[in-house]
């Protein structure tokens, strides 16, 4: 992919498509999803969507008696016990899918942590960085078998607008010399857009296409790291946690992006894009003010997509991905 192709494509959808809007007239009898986090906000929106639709879908969850209790009406849903910031769960969660299925025809990375205090994992990983993408990494690494057998699967990574705070800090990617619960967050993000690149670069002749995105400003679950007052001093939600933010989508808006990129045929063929808004965003350089829809030049970059890919293989010693 190059910044070329990073154009909207003239969606007929926008920032106030739901997510019924999109999913309208899809028919996914037979399809099987993975949607990480998809038993709480923007997830638990997607999974609805899904299963309505027809699709059976799978739904790893580290806190399980409490997906079980938001999924007890979703027919067609199954949650899989894993935890995304310890990788040997991760390995036996991805056994225990494909002891079940023998395909995955779409894998919704959606699972995610956002601004905590200063949190260690794993070897003294930065704890964001871990679960938002090492976790996600090894994850589609250890299921790229099932994908590949879909012969057309996709896989939807949920980054975010807070990716353009920062690149992916070489020099300190765990914070060793500072934290900034910020730039964790957007570093993160940026990792997630960069792994998409990379994966469809590598999953393409196996027909696995690719797709970060934004999926707007939501009051969820994302949020519960943050005290009432900071949401407050932002202007996104009044003393009783009330949105005020005039910006912000619902969660069926919110899931939007993310089921448009699952099933939209005007993404047959491409892969690699970095989504907002049910369309390709623009590209917005680093000198100039970036929107929502924008995304920067150094989150869909081939050669740092490239450079992030070797650097988590090398920390999480996830075994490449093979057909």
């Amino acid at each position: 992919m190059t910044h070329t192709e990073q154009q909207p494509l003239n969606s007929p959808f926008s920032a106030a498509t739901t997510a019924e809007d999109v999913m309208a007239g899809h028919d996914l009898s037979g399809v099987t999803a993975v949607v990480t986090g998809g038993y709480s906000g923007l997830g638990l929106a997607s999974t609805r969507a899904l299963t309505a639709a027809g699709a059976r879908v799978l739904v790893p969850a580290r806190r399980r008696d409490i997906a079980r209790a938001a999924l007890r009406d979703v027919k067609g849903s199954e949650v899989v016990p894993m935890d995304l910031t310890d990788l040997d769960g991760v390995r036996s969660a991805a056994a225990h899918i494909g002891d079940r299925i023998d395909r995955i025809d779409l894998l919704m990375a959606a699972a995610g942590v956002m601004a905590p205090p200063e949190r260690r994992v794993g070897p003294g990983w930065e704890f964001q960085l871990a679960a938002n993408h090492f976790g996600h990494f090894t994850l589609a690494c250890e299921l790229y078998p099932l994908l590949a057998a879909a012969g057309g699967a996709r896989v939807v990574a949920y980054s975010s607008a807070g990716h353009a705070m920062t690149d992916i800090r070489r020099h300190d990617p765990h914070f060793r010399t500072g934290y900034d619960r910020w730039l964790a967050y957007g570093q993160a993000k940026t990792a997630n857009a960069l792994f998409a690149v990379h994966l469809d670069a590598l999953g393409k002749d196996d027909g696995i296409r690719a797709f970060a995105l934004h999926p707007g400003k939501i009051i969820t679950g994302l949020q519960r790291e943050m005290p009432l007052q900071e949401q407050i001093d932002a202007g996104w939600v009044d003393e009783h946690g009330n949105v005020v933010a005039a910006d912000f989508k619902t969660a069926s808006q919110g899931a939007a992006t993310g089921l448009w990129a699952a099933t939209s045929p005007l993404l047959d063929g491409r892969g690699g894009l970095y989504l907002a808004d049910c369309d390709a965003a623009r590209v917005f350089p680093p000198d100039t003010p970036m929107d929502d829809n924008g995304v920067r030049p150094y989150a869909v970059d081939p050669a740092n997509a490239a450079r992030l890919w070797e650097m988590s293989l090398a920390a999480t010693g996830a075994t490449p991905p093979t057909r």
